[in-house]
């Protein structure tokens, strides 16, 4: 048996859904790669073209044109918005619930409420509807200001004050009484509750939180766990690969967000690293599912910044040249996104849009796998390649691959 690579480029949407003119008026005439490559036309993205980057957009543009030996095909989403941790549930082939849109004030009484009958002291601070609540004076609850409004809640802390299992005790009690999207809980080191509190915000007069780059909490042991709606990881395609003992490895933030008995976990944030824990891990494994999120790429769309955004791209672009001689006959690799954040499109949110599904086999050229209706194609094709039982959704798409 052979080995199955999934490498989510965090937010590398190619182009707006159809849906977008009902559910999502802001992201109508998105397109985080056609853009992107649009406003720095010089952007050096050799790998991913060959691979079918320009395929997958529809389009070519200047000297960046369609591969004619390509495996591609596109996908929508299905899970409700454009959400990091959802697209991910849906790539792993969960049918996600679809959550309520709930401003964290909304929820404050309720949430309140359950830490004083779970022990902590808890107070509040801000004016009346854009409150923040602080628990036991090293944690604070309140909005995440980086996705879209009233889908997560963020738990911050700090880690010279409180463990991190004593942390997630915090966010579990948050999570018991909301239906929101996710609680991302997660602290840090060499911070204090002054720094996390100095940095709290309010948009809109509507959302109030901290602003997790501007506290410090990501800079010195930043540590995380996010604690998704409805989630049921039996019927997703890791835990069915963990049952079967098919070794499952995990690097960047789909080791936080997505659940499986694996110890091969490599969380973190750094393209670079990541790149080389994966090589690593190719290796390593003869026969396993490995998957790797690059989430630099989606803070550069939050930070609206083309030219960092184009600098990742570029780095991934290279870095998967480098792994590509290590594939042996069998193996396969898909190169995709979970959403769109087109930093050019006039907002910092995610966009909902199509992700590329590009794919590379040796010795396999020219296939299309077409436009696929779920992300979960994805799971149901890595349960079919390791003859395990197919997971809650999708269609796998192998026989587009391995047939003639």
């Amino acid at each position: 048996m052979s080995r199955f690579i999934v490498i989510v480029l965090d937010s590398f949407g190619v182009g707006a859904m159809n849906d977008c003119i009902e559910v999502r008026p802001q992201d109508i005439g998105s397109s985080t790669a056609g853009h992107i490559i649009e406003q720095n036309i010089e952007i050096q993205l050799p790998v991913l073209e060959k691979l079918g980057l320009m395929n997958a957009l529809g389009y070519e543009i200047g000297k960046h044109h369609f591969s004619t030996t390509s495996n591609y095909g596109t996908s929508n989403l299905a899970h409700h918005g454009a959400d990091s941790f959802l697209g991910h549930q849906e790539i792993m082939g969960t049918t996600p619930k679809v959550p309520l849109i709930q401003p964290f004030n909304q929820k404050i009484d309720i949430v309140e409420e359950n830490l004083h009958k779970h022990g902590y002291k808890v107070r509040r601070v801000g004016d009346k509807g854009t409150e923040i609540l602080v628990v036991n004076e090293y944690a604070t609850v309140g909005d995440n200001l980086e996705t879209d409004y009233g889908q997560v809640y963020n738990v911050t802390a700090s880690l010279d004050l409180v463990s991190f299992e004593e942390l997630k005790k915090i966010g579990y009690a948050v999570r018991e009484v909301v239906e929101v999207s996710r609680v991302i809980t997660f602290g840090g080191e060499q911070i204090t509750l002054d720094d996390i509190l100095a940095a709290r915000k309010t948009k809109n007069n509507e959302i109030a939180g901290v602003d997790a780059p501007e506290s410090g909490v990501y800079n010195h042991g930043y540590q995380v766990v996010h604690l998704g709606y409805g989630i049921e990881k039996n019927v997703q395609t890791p835990t069915i690969l963990d049952k079967a003992g098919i070794t499952v490895s995990f690097l960047g933030k789909i080791a936080d967000i997505i659940q499986t008995d694996s110890k091969r976990l490599f969380p973190g944030v750094d393209s670079e690293y990541l790149f080389d824990c994966l090589i690593s891990e190719i290796e390593s494994i003869e026969t396993g599912f490995i998957a790797l999120n690059i989430q630099e790429t989606d803070l550069a769309g939050h930070a609206e910044d083309v030219s960092r955004y184009s600098d990742r791209l570029e780095l991934s672009d290279k870095r998967i040249g480098e792994l590509l001689p290590l594939l042996n006959k069998g193996d396969i690799l898909i190169v995709m996104a979970d959403h769109g954040n087109d930093p050019t499109i006039g907002h910092s949110n995610h966009t909902r849009e199509r992700v590329p599904l590009l794919i590379y086999s040796p010795g396999v050229q020219g296939r299309m796998i077409g436009e696929r209706l779920t992300l979960a194609d994805v799971g149901a094709t890595v349960s079919e390649f390791f003859g395990v039982s197919s997971p809650q959704n999708g269609h796998s798409f192998l026989k587009n691959i391995i047939n003639n």
